[in-house]
């Protein structure tokens, strides 16, 4: 229908804004510090037949998968069987699903009772059960990770706010306030999403508001088929090494083949790691979210909204029983480990066709780390989630101690974790001085923080990548530093095996420093004032600067 250009451009930008004003609500309105510090939620408006329309800027491996994970909610029921006060609810990974602490929770959108679209949140939950508090990492299969939520449909009024579903979670999860209480701030957003779409249908028509949704998927679509059109034709190959499979030392290969014909980009994982028994595989869903949000990174600009049309020239061919794609009931809870090796190498394989566009590696992984207490009639759980540094770029130095990616988390400052938890302390918090790798612009610093352990029967897990692979820089760029964990215990240094539970004691103190980013170009070429600003601010020692770049006036 023929929509005015302004109203088109106002219900547009109406709809991207409702998307963030759920995110917005979704963060102050949690309860854990893993989503009210560190952002580790997304929200995001859908049209009826479950096509991302607009989403808020959050975490980019969650937002790729929305529509993949409302699509299997809505094959098992009709259209005309859902009703206003109805949620779907979904964290199964191999049915449309990520990992199962990321539960995605879709409400249905209904003007004068016809169904619009849906609100869409998914935050990552602190707990929900499974064989270990917080965090399993020696689970071998899925079920040891916590509860499953298949794709199902709930009344609001009749299964939560103390009905069925409410204590059937509540039950099975060792810290239900904290998780009800995301939960509940998840409906939160949800309500404000709904409550925004309706208003523009009130004022617009809901006729023009569902034109206007079509037509800002087709425009990303349209936007990302120029870029790729703009790009010789041609096969392009990356590579890059996941650490190992945690029962071996010898890394996984990710292995992409990129074929650009016309306006259209093929995505071929063939002779990629087959999956693994650790929890180090990725469901199909997070998958093409890594891939989606690396072509979009470097093809679009920024201006240009994600949603379903980011997809529509992308094929994506991933073969059944990789690592990328595994079989159930495979673990899946380090996906985003393969996952980002999968960015970097679609990274690689573009490097050459737009090396204005494209980055070195940087610390490109995830690094969860979980502190854990048992306490009289429950437990308490600290789960932190780590950046560090981006790799340089051909203009620029990279981003210094920042979420990876994929992630877009932000830190939980030092005052929220003292008010929250009595059982451990953060000692130090910072960067890691020469930790990036060198080049005519070097990487971003990695980050380092210590704790301090204050009781007995403390429980220490984490999952991680970089210990043994390290980012490689482009043109000439050095390799970054190695992530590591240690525990300081009596004078002794002890590295920390992220495939065991570790029991800490009073006096107890866990180090992590993560990798930086690598460099780009020569470091021979690298400007002097860059070099002396790095050693004033005491980055890279002066040894070192004269040792990688020369002589420092």
């Amino acid at each position: 229908m023929a929509v005015d250009p302004v109203d088109r451009a106002v219900i547009t930008q109406a709809l991207l804004a409702a998307a963030r004003e759920m995110g917005t609500k979704l963060v102050r309105s949690a309860y854990s510090t893993i989503v009210r510090e560190a952002r580790d939620a997304s929200a995001a408006i859908l049209d009826r037949e479950g096509n991302v329309v607009a989403q808020a800027e959050m975490v980019p491996m969650q937002l790729g998968s929305m529509g993949t994970t409302l699509r299997p909610c809505l094959a098992h029921y009709r259209l005309d069987e859902i009703e206003e006060d109805d949620f779907f609810v979904n964290n199964h990974p191999y049915q449309g699903g990520q990992h199962l602490q990321d539960v995605f929770i879709f409400s249905p959108i209904f003007v004068s009772g016809r169904l619009v679209g849906f609100a869409g949140s998914v935050a990552h939950h602190l707990e929900l059960g499974g064989g270990g508090v917080g965090l399993n990492n020696a689970a071998t299969d899925l079920y040891q990770e916590g509860l499953i939520i298949p794709p199902t449909k709930y009344n609001r009024r009749r299964d939560w706010d103390g009905g069925a579903f409410e204590r059937l979670l509540g039950a099975n999860i060792r810290v239900p306030e904290q998780t009800l209480g995301d939960f509940n701030a998840q409906f939160a957003a949800n309500a404000t999403g709904t409550e925004r779409v309706r208003q523009l249908c009130a004022k617009h028509g809901t006729d023009v508001v569902e034109d206007v949704m079509v037509g800002l998927i087709d425009y990303t679509e349209s936007q990302l088929r120029a870029a790729i059109r703009a790009l010789p034709d041609g096969v392009y190959y990356g590579e890059d090494w996941v650490d190992d499979d945690g029962i071996t030392d010898e890394p996984l290969p990710i292995r992409v083949k990129v074929t650009i014909a016309g306006d259209t980009l093929d995505v071929d994982f063939a002779g990629t790691a087959p999956q693994v028994r650790t929890n180090i595989n990725s469901p199909l869903a997070s998958t093409g979210s890594a891939v989606m949000s690396c072509v979009k990174g470097v093809l679009l600009p920024p201006e240009v909204p994600c949603n379903e049309g980011s997809f529509r020239p992308i094929t994506l061919r991933v073969p059944q029983g990789s690592i990328l794609n595994p079989n159930a009931p495979a673990p899946v809870r380090a996906r985003m480990e393969p996952c980002y090796r999968a960015y970097d190498a679609i990274m690689k394989a573009l490097a050459p066709i737009v090396p204005d566009r494209a980055i070195a590696s940087g610390f490109d992984a995830t690094l969860v780390a979980c502190l854990s207490k048992t306490i009289p009639g429950g437990f308490r759980v600290c789960m932190e989630v780590y950046g560090g540094g981006f790799g340089a770029s051909v203009a620029a130095d990279g981003a210094d101690g920042i979420a990876a990616p994929l992630s877009n988390c932000t830190n939980q400052p030092v005052e929220a974790l003292d008010m929250e938890y009595d059982f451990f302390r953060i000692a130090s918090y910072g960067f890691e001085p020469d930790s990036f790798g060198h080049g005519r612009y070097r990487g971003g610093l990695g980050q380092r923080r210590e704790y301090e352990v204050l009781a007995d029967d403390v429980q220490f897990t984490l999952y991680a990548d970089r210990l043994r692979v390290a980012p490689l820089g482009l043109e000439g760029g050095t390799p970054a530093q190695l992530t590591r964990c240690e525990i300081l215990r009596n004078g002794s240094r002890l590295n920390v095996d992220p495939r065991k539970v570790v029991t800490l004691r009073t006096g107890d103190r866990i180090v992590i420093a993560t990798s930086g980013g690598a460099g780009y170009g020569n470091p021979r070429e690298r400007p002097s004032e860059l070099v002396q600003n790095d050693v004033r601010q005491q980055i890279v020692p002066a040894s070192v600067a004269r040792t990688v770049y020369g002589e420092v006036v």
